[in-house]
């Protein structure tokens, strides 16, 4: 019961030291979570003259999202080298997954801002069916938890917060900003198309553009891009959870 307690405890100060605290005294920080999905959803919105918004609106969520679970990978890195918090959770009851999680919600609490503007975006201009609604929030939850996973496992490798920024905007844009998230696959010329296809952001983005109705996608399309989606996840995640260096040797 004691070692429930002190998980729960580490639960809820990772949020508050990770996310409440920092927006509290830096707001700065909120804007940045806004600045990159919405610069490029105003981007796309001008050079399409408004007719891909809908499909920005998605990818703005799932750029969100991504970049949201990649931003803990320099959070956990500061934490660790300069505030040497993981080896006073090494040496705590609380395990990694408890921390893991726990600062993985506070990510999304920093996120909370941006998902809410473009969900109410979405809920303006793209005209979703509660089943596409569902289908987009199951993608946001995957891809929120694959980069999660690959932030926390890259964290534990990094020996410097400056060197983990590097890491999170490199690996942020190769997965969500230049891969189709924000246009159709469609407008990829091949063979350069299948190099997309290398990120898991472009399968995530084909489920909820067919679920939308923008692009046409068939049942085996849609199951095939799940399976990529989820078997990458749990990869990620298992790798994250096996091989992450949460002890010194």
């Amino acid at each position: 019961m004691a070692m429930k307690r002190s998980g729960i405890s580490q639960f809820w100060a990772s949020i508050l030291a990770n996310s409440i605290y920092a927006l509290g005294n830096y707001p700065a920080m909120m804007v940045s979570m806004f600045l990159t999905p919405f610069s490029i959803l105003v981007v796309i919105f001008f050079v399409s003259h408004g007719t891909l918004l809908t499909v920005a609106i998605e990818g703005g969520l799932i750029m969100t999202m991504i970049t949201s679970g990649m931003s803990l990978q320099t959070d956990l890195s500061h934490l660790k080298n300069d505030f040497k918090l993981q080896d006073m959770v090494v040496a705590s009851p609380t395990g990694a997954g408890m921390y893991l999680f726990g600062m993985a919600i506070s990510e999304l609490v920093y996120s909370i801002p941006a998902i809410v503007v473009l969900a109410v975006l979405a809920i303006l201009f793209t005209h979703l069916t509660a089943l596409a609604w569902l289908i987009l929030i199951a993608v946001m939850l995957a891809m929120f938890a694959f980069s999660t996973c690959l932030g926390f496992f890259i964290s534990t490798f990094t020996s410097d917060v400056m060197e983990s920024w590097a890491y999170t905007s490199i690996i942020s844009t190769i997965l969500s900003a230049l891969p189709p998230v924000y246009y159709p696959i469609t407008y990829i010329p091949m063979p350069f198309r299948y190099v997309a296809y290398l990120s898991p952001a472009t399968y995530a983005a084909e489920i909820i553009q067919g679920a939308s109705g923008f692009l046409e996608l068939s049942s085996l399309s849609a199951a095939a891009d799940w399976i990529v989606v989820i078997a990458i996840t749990i990869i990620i995640g298992f790798v994250a959870v096996k091989k992450s260096r949460w002890r010194e040797e």
